[in-house]
Protein backbone atom coordinates (compact mmCIF):
# COMPACT_ATOMS: atom_id res chain seq x y z
CA UNK A 1 0.00 0.00 0.00
CA UNK A 2 0.99 3.50 -0.52
CA UNK A 3 1.43 6.19 2.19
CA UNK A 4 -1.47 7.83 0.46
CA UNK A 5 -3.44 4.79 0.91
CA UNK A 6 -2.63 4.27 4.05
CA UNK A 7 -4.00 7.22 5.12
CA UNK A 8 -7.20 6.62 3.67
CA UNK A 9 -7.57 3.07 5.32
CA UNK A 10 -6.99 4.98 8.37
CA UNK A 11 -9.92 7.68 7.70
CA UNK A 12 -12.43 4.53 7.19
CA UNK A 13 -11.21 3.09 10.37
CA UNK A 14 -11.91 6.62 12.17
CA UNK A 15 -14.72 6.45 10.62
CA UNK A 16 -15.83 3.39 12.58
CA UNK A 17 -14.32 4.21 15.48
CA UNK A 18 -16.27 7.58 15.92
CA UNK A 19 -18.98 5.69 15.14
CA UNK A 20 -19.11 2.98 17.74
CA UNK A 21 -17.75 5.43 20.60
CA UNK A 22 -21.18 7.43 19.66
CA UNK A 23 -23.14 4.53 19.92
CA UNK A 24 -21.03 2.75 22.78
CA UNK A 25 -19.97 0.19 20.46
CA UNK A 26 -16.77 -1.77 19.94
CA UNK A 27 -13.33 -0.09 21.40
CA UNK A 28 -10.80 0.58 18.83
CA UNK A 29 -8.53 -1.91 19.04
CA UNK A 30 -11.25 -4.56 18.32
CA UNK A 31 -12.91 -2.53 15.32
CA UNK A 32 -8.96 -2.47 14.20
CA UNK A 33 -8.67 -6.36 14.23
CA UNK A 34 -11.64 -6.74 12.48
CA UNK A 35 -10.73 -4.41 9.64
CA UNK A 36 -7.30 -6.25 8.88
CA UNK A 37 -9.22 -9.68 9.09
CA UNK A 38 -11.19 -8.82 6.12
CA UNK A 39 -8.21 -6.92 4.32
CA UNK A 40 -5.83 -9.68 3.99
CA UNK A 41 -4.02 -7.99 0.93
CA UNK A 42 -3.03 -5.74 3.88
CA UNK A 43 1.30 -6.69 4.74
CA UNK A 44 2.76 -6.17 8.37
CA UNK A 45 4.10 -2.84 8.06
CA UNK A 46 0.86 -1.53 6.29
CA UNK A 47 -1.10 -2.60 9.40
CA UNK A 48 1.39 -1.13 11.72
CA UNK A 49 1.50 2.31 9.78
CA UNK A 50 -2.31 2.14 9.57
CA UNK A 51 -2.58 2.00 13.31
CA UNK A 52 -0.24 4.21 14.20
CA UNK A 53 -2.12 7.21 12.32
CA UNK A 54 -5.32 5.84 13.88
CA UNK A 55 -4.09 6.23 17.27
CA UNK A 56 -2.09 9.46 16.43
CA UNK A 57 -5.29 10.74 14.91
CA UNK A 58 -7.48 9.57 18.46
CA UNK A 59 -4.50 11.11 20.71
CA UNK A 60 -4.99 14.34 18.97
CA UNK A 61 -8.47 14.71 19.27
CA UNK A 62 -9.62 15.62 22.95
CA UNK A 63 -13.02 15.33 21.92
CA UNK A 64 -15.67 13.34 20.28
CA UNK A 65 -14.79 13.99 16.17
CA UNK A 66 -17.82 14.10 14.07
CA UNK A 67 -16.15 11.58 11.30
CA UNK A 68 -13.18 9.75 10.57
CA UNK A 69 -11.62 12.54 8.26
CA UNK A 70 -12.46 15.28 10.91
CA UNK A 71 -9.68 13.36 13.32
CA UNK A 72 -7.15 12.58 10.38
CA UNK A 73 -7.44 16.53 8.97
CA UNK A 74 -6.96 17.17 12.74
CA UNK A 75 -3.90 15.27 13.38
CA UNK A 76 -2.44 16.21 9.96
CA UNK A 77 -2.71 20.41 10.77
CA UNK A 78 -0.45 19.69 13.54
CA UNK A 79 2.10 17.29 11.17
CA UNK A 80 3.34 18.35 7.71
CA UNK A 81 4.00 14.64 6.85
CA UNK A 82 0.55 13.57 7.14
CA UNK A 83 -1.02 16.57 5.25
CA UNK A 84 1.08 15.82 2.90
CA UNK A 85 -0.84 12.27 2.09
CA UNK A 86 -3.98 14.52 1.06
CA UNK A 87 -3.20 15.02 -2.11
CA UNK A 88 -5.87 13.53 -4.11
CA UNK A 89 -4.21 10.53 -6.25
CA UNK A 90 -4.97 7.17 -6.92
CA UNK A 91 -6.48 5.64 -3.34
CA UNK A 92 -5.57 8.92 -1.27
CA UNK A 93 -7.85 11.20 0.51
CA UNK A 94 -9.16 14.46 -1.27
CA UNK A 95 -6.94 17.62 -0.60
CA UNK A 96 -7.53 19.48 2.54
CA UNK A 97 -9.97 22.46 1.77
CA UNK A 98 -8.75 26.14 3.89
CA UNK A 99 -12.34 26.00 5.45
CA UNK A 100 -12.62 22.17 5.55
CA UNK A 101 -13.10 21.67 10.04
CA UNK A 102 -10.87 19.56 11.64
CA UNK A 103 -10.77 18.16 14.79
CA UNK A 104 -9.17 20.50 17.86
CA UNK A 105 -6.13 19.02 19.29
CA UNK A 106 -6.18 18.27 22.83
CA UNK A 107 -5.51 15.91 26.00
CA UNK A 108 -8.62 16.36 27.81
CA UNK A 109 -12.51 17.08 27.06
CA UNK A 110 -13.20 20.51 28.31
CA UNK A 111 -15.70 19.04 30.81
CA UNK A 112 -13.06 17.01 32.36
CA UNK A 113 -10.43 19.43 32.51
CA UNK A 114 -11.42 20.79 36.11
CA UNK A 115 -12.29 17.96 37.86
CA UNK A 116 -8.67 16.33 36.98
CA UNK A 117 -6.81 19.72 37.84
CA UNK A 118 -8.48 18.23 41.60
CA UNK A 119 -5.72 15.56 41.45
CA UNK A 120 -3.06 16.29 38.86
CA UNK A 121 -1.09 19.34 37.71
CA UNK A 122 -2.19 20.24 34.16
CA UNK A 123 1.49 19.58 33.29
CA UNK A 124 1.02 15.93 33.88
CA UNK A 125 -1.86 15.46 31.23
CA UNK A 126 0.16 14.84 28.21
CA UNK A 127 1.39 11.81 30.11
CA UNK A 128 -2.20 10.19 30.22
CA UNK A 129 -1.78 9.80 26.56
CA UNK A 130 1.70 8.33 25.85
CA UNK A 131 2.08 4.73 24.64
CA UNK A 132 1.77 2.53 27.92
CA UNK A 133 4.75 0.37 27.80
CA UNK A 134 4.10 -4.29 27.75
CA UNK A 135 4.10 -4.87 31.71
CA UNK A 136 4.35 -8.67 32.92
CA UNK A 137 3.54 -10.36 36.09
CA UNK A 138 5.56 -12.90 36.59
CA UNK A 139 3.83 -15.82 38.25
CA UNK A 140 5.35 -16.82 41.73
CA UNK A 141 3.44 -20.21 41.63
CA UNK A 142 5.93 -21.30 38.57
CA UNK A 143 8.82 -18.75 38.05
CA UNK A 144 10.76 -16.39 39.37
CA UNK A 145 11.43 -12.68 38.02
CA UNK A 146 15.41 -13.38 37.14
CA UNK A 147 14.60 -16.62 36.11
CA UNK A 148 11.43 -14.73 33.60
CA UNK A 149 13.53 -11.93 32.71
CA UNK A 150 16.05 -14.24 30.94
CA UNK A 151 13.36 -16.11 28.53
CA UNK A 152 12.72 -13.03 26.95
CA UNK A 153 15.02 -10.84 25.07
CA UNK A 154 15.59 -6.90 25.99
CA UNK A 155 13.45 -7.70 28.78
CA UNK A 156 13.98 -5.28 31.83
CA UNK A 157 12.55 -4.67 35.21
CA UNK A 158 10.32 -2.93 36.23
CA UNK A 159 10.80 -0.41 38.82
CA UNK A 160 8.20 -0.80 41.52
CA UNK A 161 6.52 -4.34 41.35
CA UNK A 162 8.63 -6.61 42.94
CA UNK A 163 7.19 -9.30 40.48
CA UNK A 164 7.19 -7.35 37.44
CA UNK A 165 8.78 -7.13 33.73
CA UNK A 166 8.48 -4.88 30.75
CA UNK A 167 9.01 -5.52 27.83
CA UNK A 168 9.54 -3.60 23.92
CA UNK A 169 6.08 -2.67 22.28
CA UNK A 170 5.20 -4.73 19.91
CA UNK A 171 6.31 -8.16 21.53
CA UNK A 172 3.78 -10.71 20.44
CA UNK A 173 3.93 -12.46 24.14
CA UNK A 174 1.10 -14.60 23.70
CA UNK A 175 3.37 -16.60 21.28
CA UNK A 176 5.75 -16.87 23.85
CA UNK A 177 5.79 -20.05 25.72
CA UNK A 178 6.52 -18.81 29.28
CA UNK A 179 3.09 -17.08 28.58
CA UNK A 180 1.57 -20.44 27.51
CA UNK A 181 2.77 -22.75 30.41
CA UNK A 182 1.52 -19.98 32.54
CA UNK A 183 4.94 -18.66 34.20
CA UNK A 184 3.55 -14.88 33.30
CA UNK A 185 0.77 -12.86 32.89
CA UNK A 186 0.11 -9.45 31.08
CA UNK A 187 -0.50 -6.96 33.56
CA UNK A 188 0.78 -3.20 34.15
CA UNK A 189 2.68 -2.57 36.75
CA UNK A 190 0.20 -0.25 38.74
CA UNK A 191 -2.53 -3.11 38.88
CA UNK A 192 0.13 -5.64 40.27
CA UNK A 193 0.84 -2.80 43.03
CA UNK A 194 -3.14 -2.92 43.98
CA UNK A 195 -3.24 -6.64 43.96
CA UNK A 196 -0.03 -6.22 46.84
CA UNK A 197 -2.16 -3.20 48.42
CA UNK A 198 -4.63 -6.15 49.81
CA UNK A 199 -1.44 -7.54 52.03
CA UNK A 200 -3.22 -10.79 51.43
CA UNK A 201 -1.87 -14.13 53.12
CA UNK A 202 -1.78 -17.43 52.44
CA UNK A 203 -4.05 -19.50 54.22
CA UNK A 204 -6.85 -16.24 54.47
CA UNK A 205 -10.39 -15.87 52.56
CA UNK A 206 -10.33 -13.51 49.86
CA UNK A 207 -13.44 -11.66 47.95
CA UNK A 208 -12.50 -10.73 44.51
CA UNK A 209 -15.71 -8.85 44.32
CA UNK A 210 -15.08 -7.74 40.64
CA UNK A 211 -12.77 -10.03 39.13
CA UNK A 212 -13.77 -9.56 35.51
CA UNK A 213 -11.57 -11.65 33.72
CA UNK A 214 -9.28 -12.35 36.82
CA UNK A 215 -6.15 -10.26 36.33
CA UNK A 216 -5.67 -9.20 40.32
CA UNK A 217 -7.11 -12.53 41.45
CA UNK A 218 -4.37 -14.80 39.64
CA UNK A 219 -1.80 -12.07 41.11
CA UNK A 220 -3.66 -12.64 44.52
CA UNK A 221 -3.63 -16.43 44.37
CA UNK A 222 0.47 -16.42 43.73
CA UNK A 223 0.71 -13.58 46.69
CA UNK A 224 -1.39 -16.09 48.93
CA UNK A 225 1.22 -18.84 47.48
CA UNK A 226 -1.59 -20.73 46.89
CA UNK A 227 -2.90 -20.99 50.17
CA UNK A 228 -6.49 -20.51 51.46
CA UNK A 229 -9.76 -19.51 49.43
CA UNK A 230 -10.34 -16.96 46.70
CA UNK A 231 -14.65 -15.94 46.02
CA UNK A 232 -13.91 -14.40 42.40
CA UNK A 233 -16.89 -12.79 41.58
CA UNK A 234 -18.50 -10.33 38.83
CA UNK A 235 -21.69 -9.98 36.87
CA UNK A 236 -20.07 -10.34 33.31
CA UNK A 237 -20.68 -13.92 32.39
CA UNK A 238 -18.52 -13.87 29.30
CA UNK A 239 -15.66 -12.33 31.47
CA UNK A 240 -15.54 -14.20 34.50
CA UNK A 241 -15.71 -18.01 32.13
CA UNK A 242 -12.12 -15.86 31.28
CA UNK A 243 -11.08 -16.69 34.61
CA UNK A 244 -11.03 -20.71 34.43
CA UNK A 245 -8.69 -21.19 31.81
CA UNK A 246 -6.51 -18.56 32.99
CA UNK A 247 -6.57 -19.97 36.68
CA UNK A 248 -5.53 -23.28 35.26
CA UNK A 249 -2.77 -22.05 33.08
CA UNK A 250 -1.50 -19.91 36.28
CA UNK A 251 -1.19 -23.26 38.44
CA UNK A 252 -3.84 -22.44 41.29
CA UNK A 253 -6.64 -23.77 42.23
CA UNK A 254 -7.87 -21.79 45.07
CA UNK A 255 -10.11 -19.64 42.77
CA UNK A 256 -13.80 -20.28 42.74
CA UNK A 257 -16.06 -18.06 40.55
CA UNK A 258 -19.26 -16.78 41.35
CA UNK A 259 -21.33 -15.18 38.72
CA UNK A 260 -23.62 -12.88 40.41
CA UNK A 261 -26.98 -11.59 39.25
CA UNK A 262 -27.07 -7.56 39.06
CA UNK A 263 -29.27 -5.76 41.37
CA UNK A 264 -28.99 -9.29 43.86
CA UNK A 265 -25.33 -9.44 44.42
CA UNK A 266 -25.57 -8.86 48.63
CA UNK A 267 -27.99 -11.72 48.06
CA UNK A 268 -25.67 -14.01 46.11
CA UNK A 269 -22.86 -13.25 48.73
CA UNK A 270 -24.86 -13.51 51.71
CA UNK A 271 -23.21 -16.44 53.03
CA UNK A 272 -19.88 -14.95 52.49
CA UNK A 273 -21.50 -11.89 55.03
CA UNK A 274 -18.37 -10.95 58.36
CA UNK A 275 -16.28 -14.14 56.66
CA UNK A 276 -13.67 -12.34 54.77
CA UNK A 277 -10.25 -10.92 55.57
CA UNK A 278 -10.39 -8.84 52.96
CA UNK A 279 -12.87 -8.20 50.00
CA UNK A 280 -11.56 -6.43 46.77
CA UNK A 281 -13.34 -3.89 44.93
CA UNK A 282 -11.76 -3.13 41.53
CA UNK A 283 -14.95 -1.34 41.16
CA UNK A 284 -16.22 -0.69 37.54
CA UNK A 285 -14.60 3.69 37.00
CA UNK A 286 -14.47 6.05 34.34
CA UNK A 287 -11.31 4.59 33.51
CA UNK A 288 -9.11 8.02 32.53
CA UNK A 289 -6.26 6.40 34.27
CA UNK A 290 -6.16 4.16 31.49
CA UNK A 291 -6.18 6.53 28.32
CA UNK A 292 -2.90 5.25 27.39
CA UNK A 293 -4.18 1.79 25.99
CA UNK A 294 -7.99 2.72 25.41
CA UNK A 295 -7.33 6.68 24.22
CA UNK A 296 -10.80 6.66 22.60
CA UNK A 297 -12.27 5.85 26.01
CA UNK A 298 -12.52 9.70 26.90
CA UNK A 299 -14.68 9.76 23.96
CA UNK A 300 -16.92 7.30 25.02
CA UNK A 301 -17.24 9.16 28.78
CA UNK A 302 -20.08 11.57 29.50
CA UNK A 303 -21.35 13.52 32.92
CA UNK A 304 -24.35 11.22 32.59
CA UNK A 305 -22.16 7.73 32.68
CA UNK A 306 -20.13 9.22 35.39
CA UNK A 307 -22.90 9.92 37.52
CA UNK A 308 -24.23 6.40 37.32
CA UNK A 309 -20.47 5.00 38.30
CA UNK A 310 -20.33 6.84 41.02
CA UNK A 311 -23.55 5.43 42.22
CA UNK A 312 -22.27 2.13 41.59
CA UNK A 313 -19.28 2.10 43.02
CA UNK A 314 -20.64 3.61 46.43
CA UNK A 315 -22.66 0.68 46.33
CA UNK A 316 -20.32 -1.58 45.96
CA UNK A 317 -19.00 -0.28 49.03
CA UNK A 318 -21.73 -1.21 50.98
CA UNK A 319 -21.85 -5.02 49.49
CA UNK A 320 -18.42 -4.83 50.22
CA UNK A 321 -18.61 -3.89 53.50
CA UNK A 322 -21.03 -6.37 54.92
CA UNK A 323 -18.56 -9.23 53.83
CA UNK A 324 -15.17 -8.36 55.89
CA UNK A 325 -14.88 -10.25 59.17
CA UNK A 326 -14.19 -7.87 62.15
CA UNK A 327 -10.83 -6.74 62.28
CA UNK A 328 -10.62 -7.51 58.22
CA UNK A 329 -9.54 -5.27 55.11
CA UNK A 330 -11.70 -3.70 52.47
CA UNK A 331 -9.72 -2.77 49.30
CA UNK A 332 -11.20 -0.17 47.02
CA UNK A 333 -9.18 0.18 43.82
CA UNK A 334 -10.31 2.18 40.78
CA UNK A 335 -8.08 2.88 37.55
CA UNK A 336 -9.75 6.48 37.78
CA UNK A 337 -7.92 9.75 38.12
CA UNK A 338 -10.87 11.73 39.17
CA UNK A 339 -11.73 12.49 42.56
CA UNK A 340 -15.27 11.81 43.02
CA UNK A 341 -14.57 7.96 42.08
CA UNK A 342 -11.75 8.00 44.14
CA UNK A 343 -11.00 10.04 47.93
CA UNK A 344 -14.83 11.30 47.79
CA UNK A 345 -16.12 8.06 47.41
CA UNK A 346 -14.07 6.43 50.65
CA UNK A 347 -14.86 10.35 52.41
CA UNK A 348 -18.78 9.51 51.73
CA UNK A 349 -18.55 5.49 52.61
CA UNK A 350 -16.57 7.14 55.97
CA UNK A 351 -18.67 9.38 56.85
CA UNK A 352 -21.98 6.61 56.94
CA UNK A 353 -19.21 3.91 58.82
CA UNK A 354 -17.34 5.91 61.47
CA UNK A 355 -15.80 2.63 63.11
CA UNK A 356 -14.05 1.94 60.13
CA UNK A 357 -10.16 2.93 60.26
CA UNK A 358 -7.99 4.06 57.22
CA UNK A 359 -5.33 1.87 56.59
CA UNK A 360 -3.06 3.00 54.45
CA UNK A 361 -1.36 0.89 52.06
CA UNK A 362 2.39 1.24 51.98
CA UNK A 363 3.37 1.10 48.17
CA UNK A 364 7.02 1.76 46.45
CA UNK A 365 5.10 4.49 44.73
CA UNK A 366 2.69 6.33 44.33
CA UNK A 367 1.46 9.63 46.27
CA UNK A 368 -0.89 10.70 48.76
CA UNK A 369 -4.77 11.75 47.75
CA UNK A 370 -7.35 12.21 50.22
CA UNK A 371 -7.64 8.80 52.27
CA UNK A 372 -5.74 7.18 49.68
CA UNK A 373 -2.75 6.36 47.38
CA UNK A 374 -2.87 8.17 43.45
CA UNK A 375 -0.75 6.23 41.09
CA UNK A 376 -0.01 8.61 37.88
CA UNK A 377 1.46 8.09 34.54
CA UNK A 378 3.44 11.13 34.75
CA UNK A 379 5.33 10.14 38.14
CA UNK A 380 5.33 6.51 38.35
CA UNK A 381 5.08 5.32 34.52
CA UNK A 382 1.57 2.98 35.22
CA UNK A 383 -1.79 3.17 34.51
CA UNK A 384 -3.66 5.71 36.96
CA UNK A 385 -5.21 4.33 39.76
CA UNK A 386 -6.66 5.56 43.28
CA UNK A 387 -5.78 2.75 46.05
CA UNK A 388 -7.74 2.81 49.04
CA UNK A 389 -7.54 0.60 52.08
CA UNK A 390 -9.54 0.39 55.42
CA UNK A 391 -10.23 -1.98 58.21
CA UNK A 392 -13.70 -2.87 59.75
CA UNK A 393 -14.50 -2.33 63.02
CA UNK A 394 -13.40 -5.51 65.91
Amino acid sequence: MTPQARAQAAIDLLDEIVAAARGQGAAADTLIARYFKTRRYAGSKDRRAIRDLVYAAIRNAAELPPSGRAAMVGLARQRPDIASLFDGSAHAPAPIRDEEPGSASGTVPAWLAERLRSTLDEQEFPALLERAPLDLRVNRLKSDRAASALMFERATLTPHAPDGLRLPEGTQIERAPPWAEGLVEVQDEGSQLAALATDAKAGMTVVDLCAGAGGKTLALAAIMEDRGRIIACDVNRNRLSRLAPRAERAGTGIVETRLLDPGREADMLADLNATADVVLVDAPCSGTGTWRRNPEARWRLTPATLRQLVTIQARLLEIAARLVRPGGRLVYVVCSLLQEEGADRIDAFLGSHRAWAIDRPELPAGRSCGTGILLTPADDGTDGFFIARLTAPC
